[in-house]
Formats: structure tokens, C-alpha cells, sequence
């Protein structure tokens, strides 16, 4: 870090450009912090500081991530800083993110993606890339040429659908490519069949982000089910790498156990034909050593024979040796004799000696030899055993192979005609639903009909009958206003009446109080008959009274009746109306049941048409694992063909071998029995040739 600030303050010095203060404070603190990201965000570069940092960036300054969100580039600054990133073998990760980058920009970044090898992350998020389509077009020819990049983030970039169709057609070119974000652009459903249509073809992407670009619910899902073909693809085709690699390396293993076996096989040979040259070179040494001793006794005698023969003659020899023999008194004579005996029984010992000490050593070698070959035999049995149980283990492997694929296929068919079955009760189902589905909504129809009209009779024979009643109640209310008012004035008639016979009485009995004195008795006579008849009056009022009164009593008990039912039949019309509101609530509920039975037996049939798709795709999948597997085995049967063949051929070149050398040993043996039996003539006609033959000669 301290190499870069130090490289970008001496860099501003050559160009003669002023360093700007927020970058050098940047730079401090990626030197503080000791790690390989540079990070610009929020800091507004000018054009001689990116010229600064596109000079930097050519020498490979050692970051891994660079940060230049919202920067504020000019276009003359952008050009530098993305020209000085063509050749940079260091930066893994760039963000321009919200640098309004447009025509320009996108052409620089098309460039930038056609010639660096090492960008793996690029963010151009809230830029303007989209706006000129000449421009994208020279972008999207980048992307399509490029074989690094796996995460391209072009969010906020106003593509339309002339855009993602260049987009779509660099897709169908790019295998790398694996996290596309194209959120809040302006694609539309042109650009997502276009884009579709790509993702049929590009196999590479696993994620792609979509939202918020006019685009329908049937193309997203569309979208999102390819990209997760796609990554169920990429973990198949991790799985199969994984199980390739580690198959290759027990093939490796076998191969070099098999190498293995082979090469102490070879030493074993090796060290066996050694001992054996060894073993023949003695024998041979030991055989050439005895041959030149015969051929010495042999060139002695026969230098004595033809010194005798060439000076005296045959027989000056045998007649002067008979003479001397003749002569020579019989004592010497046997002495002589004897002496030439044990010196030829001595020679014969001990040729018989070496005779039998040679033949124990060829036998002992011959027993070797043999134990040897028993033991290769063996080890070759053994190995032939192994390499046979091996090939066996491998027959078997390969049928427990062939088992499970015929299992799979097996499975497949049944999942196959499964599915079929399945597909089929769904039709099915599907049918009967939406007949249901019809059927309930007739009968939901004529419920609610029968309802509305239930509810509007009802509502017409309360209104009428609510109608009557308060019809009912005032009449009945006018005849007790007017019975009410007819015992009012009553009971006025009555009180004028009482007032004028209070009156009436009052005059009388001043009158007679004025009377009183002259006709007391007359007086007293009609006064008791006077208040006898007002008694009566008052008894007929008081009666009257009563009666009005009960009368009274009786209306009002009667107008509280009548309120009474007056309140109970408000109470049954508010109890009529609880109920029809009760009656509308369980139509609306019944409504909302049926709308979710409904929605709920759609999204069961989205559920298990998903399942089926899943299905659909999970036995792609398998077809495509079993496909594998297949080529899986017909390599490794081709390799262990390719492995019994050469196991084959290295035993057929043993057996050879083994011929030939038991031949070899034959021959060894036959050319041992030919020299033992050139050797026993040669003891024999060298005995034969001996003093003793001579001397036993003149005896004859």
C-alpha cells in the first residue's frame, strides 16, 4: 500500500498534475488497513487523478478489488482509467457503480471485457449504459468474447428491449457468466422472450435477477425455472466432475499399484535371470576349469606319446620297455605296478570326487532352479489368481453397475408412466375440478339468486307488515286521542256542572241560612233531602269518576299494550334485520369459503403441476446422471478391457518367457550332460591312457 501511495504522489509529480488530498487520505487508510482492496467511493475524481491511477493500474499494483462508486467520472476520465485497466492482471473485482457512464463508457467497458483476462466481478449499477444502443451493442460484443467474468450487475441502466436482445445474443455466446442482475430496467416482454430464448441456449447462468422491468408473471417463471435448470445442471455436472475425478484417481492408483506389481515383477525376473547367469558362469567357469585340466593331462600324455613315438618308434619303445621291464627283478616289478595302481586308483578317486561333487552341485543347482521356477510358478499363480479376482471383482462390479442402470431405467420407466399416470389424473382431476368448479358456481349463482330473492320478499312482507302495524298503531292511537279528548271533555262537562251545583248549593244555602229562622224544619227537610240528592249527584259523579278513571286506566293499559308490541315488533323487525344482516354475512362467507376453495384447488393444481415439473426435471436430471454413469462405464470397461488386454499380453509375454527359459535350462542341461559325458570319456581314455594302460600292455 505504502508502494502505490508513494507510486501515485510520484506519478502526479511526473504528469505535473496536483495530487488531491482525499485520495492521498484514502490511500493512508488502505496502507493502515493492510489489504489488497482500494476503495475511491464518494471521493470526485479528476481526470489527471485517473489518468494518475489508469498509469498505476498498468503496473499490476497489487489490489484485487477496486472501489469507484459514485466517483463522479468524466468521460475523458472514465476513457483513461478503463484504457490503463485493458492490460491490469491484479484487479478481480471493479465497481462503477452511480458514474453515469454512457456511450463512451459502454464502448471503453466492451473494449475492457474483449482484451483483460482476470476480471471476475464487474458492478454497473445506476449508470446510463442503455440509453445509446450502438453503444451496448459494442458492450455486449465485449461480454459475448470474454471467458473470465462471472457477475455482472448492470442494474438501473435504462436497457430496453433492443438491449436485451443485444444482451440475449451475447448470452447465447458467453459460457462464463454465471450472476446476472438486470433489476429496474426497462425490458418489457420483448426483451424477456428474448432473453428466454437465450437461456435455452446458455447453460452457465444460475441466478438472474429481473424485477421491476414491465415484464409478465409467465415469462419470470419461465426465467427463473431455466436458471434453475441451469443450476441443477452445474451441480450434475460438479457431481460428475467430483466422481470423474475421483474414478480417475483410482484408475491413477490402480494403474500405478499395477505398475508397481509389474516392475517387482520385472526386478523379480531380473534378479532371478542374474542368479542364474551367475549360477551358469559358475558352472561354466567350474566346467571351462575342468576342461583345461583335461586338456592339459590330455596335451601332457599326448606330448609324452609323441616325444616316445618320434625318438624311439613303437616298437624300439615297447622293445626296450619290455626289456627293461624283463630285466627289472619282480619285486620292483610288483612294486611298479602297484605304484601305478594307486596312483591311478588316487586319480580316479579323485576325478570320481569331482565327478560326484560336480554332479551334487548340478543337482543342488538343478533343485534351486527348480524351487526357484516352483516359486515363480507360484508367485505367477498367485498374481494370475489375484489379477483373475480382480477382473472378477471388476465383472462384478461392472454387472452391480449394469444392475443399477437397468434399475434406474427401470425406475425411470416407472417414474415415466408415473408421471404419465399422473398427468392424466391431473387432466383428469383438472376436468372434474373445473366441472365442480362450474357446477359450484351455478349453484353459488342460484343460491345467491334464491337468496336475493328470499331476502327481497322478506324485506317486502316486513316493510308490509311493519307498514300495517304502524298503520294499525295510529288508528289505534287517533281513537285514543279522540276517546281521550271525548273524556276530557267529560270530565270538563262534569267539573262545570259540579261547580255549578257547588254554586247552585252555595245560593241555597244562603238562602236558606237567610230562610233558616222561618222554616227550619221546612229548611232542614230540604236540605236532607238536598244533600241526600247532592249525596246521590256526588255518588253518580264519584261513580262516574271512577268509571272514567278505569276507562282511563284501561287506554292507557291498552297504549301500553299496544307500545309493548309496539317494542316487541320493533324488537322482531331489529331481530329480522340481525338476521338478514346475519344471512348476508353468511352468503359473504360462504362467498369468501367458495373464492378460497377455489383459489386453495388452484394453488393445489399450480402446487402439483410445479411437483410435476420438478419431477419432469428431477428425471432430466436422472437421465442425465444415468447418461453419465453409461459413459462412465463405458470408459471404465474400455479401460479395463484396455488393462486385461495389457494384463493379457504382459502374461502371455511371461509365458514366453518362462518358455523360454525352461528351454534354456533345458538346453543348459542337455549341453551339462554333454560335457559330463565329454568329461567322463576323457577321464575314461585318459585312464585308459595312462602308465598302467602301458604297462599292462607288455603284460598281455
Amino acid at each position: 500500500m505504502e508502494d502505490f501511495r508513494q507510486a501515485y504522489l510520484r506519478l502526479c509529480k511526473e504528469a505535473g498534475a496536483e495530487p488531491q488530498e482525499s485520495v492521498v487520505a484514502q490511500l493512508q487508510e488502505s496502507r493502515a488497513a493492510q489489504g489488497s482492496r482500494l476503495d475511491l467511493s464518494g471521493h470526485s475524481l479528476s481526470a489527471d487523478t485517473c489518468s494518475v491511477l489508469a498509469r498505476a493500474f498498468q503496473n499490476d499494483t497489487g489490489f484485487t478489488e477496486v472501489v469507484l462508486s459514485d466517483c463522479m467520472l468524466s468521460e475523458e476520465g472514465a476513457k483513461v482509467l478503463l484504457t490503463g485497466l485493458f492490460g491490469n492482471t491484479t484487479v478481480k473485482v471493479l465497481d462503477l457503480k452511480g458514474n453515469n457512464l454512457r456511450s463512451t463508457g459502454a464502448e471503453l467497458l466492451g473494449k475492457l471485457l474483449a482484451r483483460n483476462n482476470t476480471l471476475r466481478r464487474l458492478v454497473l449499477e445506476w449508470n446510463a449504459l442503455g440509453v445509446w444502443d450502438e453503444a451496448f451493442s459494442l458492450f455486449c460484443d465485449g461480454l459475448a468474447s470474454n471467458s473470465v467474468l462471472t457477475q455482472l450487475d448492470l442494474r438501473n441502466n435504462q436497457i430496453n428491449h433492443h438491449g436485451a436482445s443485444e444482451l440475449a445474443l451475447a448470452l447465447k455466446r458467453n459460457t462464463t457468466v454465471q450472476v446476472l442482475d438486470l433489476r429496474w430496467n426497462n425490458i418489457g416482454l420483448l426483451g424477456g422472450r428474448t432473453l428466454l430464448e437465450a437461456l435455452q441456449k446458455n447453460h452457465s447462468i444460475v441466478q438472474l435477477e429481473m424485477a421491476g422491468n414491465n415484464i409478465p408473471s409467465d415469462t419470470l417463471k419461465a426465467l427463473e425455472q431455466t436458471t434453475g435448470h441451469n443450476s441443477d445442471r452445474q451441480s450434475t455436472l460438479r457431481e460428475g466432475r467430483s466422481r470423474t475425478q475421483v474414478l480417475s484417481k483410482e484408475i491413477q492408483t490402480l494403474k500405478e499399484e499395477k505398475g508397481r506389481q509389474y516392475l517387482s515383477l520385472m526386478n523379480t525376473i531380473d534378479r532371478q535371470r542374474e542368479e542364474m547367469g551367475r549360477s551358469n558362469g559358475s558352472t561354466s567357469i567350474q566346467i571351462g576349469q575342468l576342461q583345461e585340466a583335461l586338456n592339459e593331462r590330455k596335451s601332457a600324455v599326448n606330448s609324452l606319446t609323441a616325444k616316445i613315438r618320434t625318438k624311439q618308434g613303437e616298437a624300439a619303445f615297447s622293445f626296450y620297455a619290455s626289456h627293461i621291464w624283463n630285466k627289472l627283478p619282480e619285486n620292483c616289478r610288483l612294486q611298479m605296478t602297484e605304484a601305478a595302481l594307486a596312483l591311478s586308483e588316487q586319480k580316479n578317486h579323485n576325478l570320481g570326487e569331482l565327478l560326484t561333487r560336480v554332479k551334487a552341485e548340478k543337482e543342488e543347482q538343478r533343485e534351486r532352479q527348480s524351487r526357484e521356477r516352483k516359486k515363480e510358478q507360484e508367485d505367477s499363480a498367485h498374481r494370475e489368481g489375484k489379477l483373475l479376482r480382480e477382473i472378477q471383482n471388476l465383472i462384478e462390479t461392472n454387472a452391480q453397475l449394469m444392475n443399477k442402470v437397468e434399475e434406474k431405467e427401470r425406475r425411470c420407466k416407472s417414474q415415466q408412466q408415473h408421471i404419465f399416470e399422473l398427468k392424466q389424473e391431473l387432466t383428469n382431476s383438472t376436468a372434474e375440478l373445473k366441472l365442480q368448479l362450474t357446477q359450484a358456481e351455478d349453484r353459488l349463482e342460484m343460491e345467491k339468486r334464491r337468496s336475493k330473492q328470499a331476502l327481497q320478499d322478506m324485506d317486502s312482507l316486513r316493510q308490509k307488515e311493519v307498514e300495517h302495524m304502524n298503520r294499525h298503531l295510529e288508528e289505534s292511537e287517533r281513537a285514543l286521542q279522540e276517546r281521550i279528548f271525548k273524556l276530557e271533555g267529560q270530565r270538563i262537562q262534569l267539573e262545570e256542572e259540579l261547580s255549578k251545583a257547588k254554586a247552585a248549593c252555595v245560593t241555597e244555602r244562603a238562602q236558606a241560612e237567610e230562610e233558616l229562622g222561618r222554616v227550619r224544619a221546612q229548611v232542614r227537610l230540604e236540605e236532607q233531602e238536598l244533600v241526600s240528592g247532592l249525596e246521590e249527584k256526588l255518588r253518580s259523579v264519584r261513580s262516574n269518576l271512577q268509571e272514567v278513571q278505569l276507562h282511563c286506566s284501561q287506554q292507557k293499559q291498552t297504549i301500553s299494550e299496544l307500545q309493548a308490541k309496539n317494542s316487541q315488533q320493533g324488537s322482531e323487525i331489529n331481530a329480522m334485520r340481525r338476521r338478514t344482516e346475519e344471512l348476508q354475512q353468511d352468503l359473504s362467507a360462504k362467498d369468501q369459503e367458495k373464492v378460497a376453495e377455489v383459489s386453495r384447488v388452484k394453488v393445489e393444481l399450480q402446487e402439483q403441476i410445479g411437483h410435476l415439473q420438478a419431477e419432469r426435471t428431477a428425471q432430466g436430471g436422472l437421465k442425465e446422471k444415468i447418461s453419465a454413469l453409461e459413459r462412465e462405464i463405458k470408459v471404465l470397461s474400455s479401460n479395463h478391457r484396455e488393462v486385461l488386454l495389457d494384463k493379457e499380453s504382459e502374461m502371455s509375454s511371461m509365458l514366453e518367457k518362462l518358455r523360454l527359459k525352461e528351454a534354456e535350462i533345458q538346453r543348459m542341461r542337455e549341453d551339462e550332460a554333454n560335457r559330463a559325458s565329454y568329461l567322463q570319456s576323457a577321464i575314461l581314455t585318459y585312464v585308459q591312457g595312462s602308465p598302467l594302460g602301458h604297462y599292462s600292455s607288455p603284460k598281455k
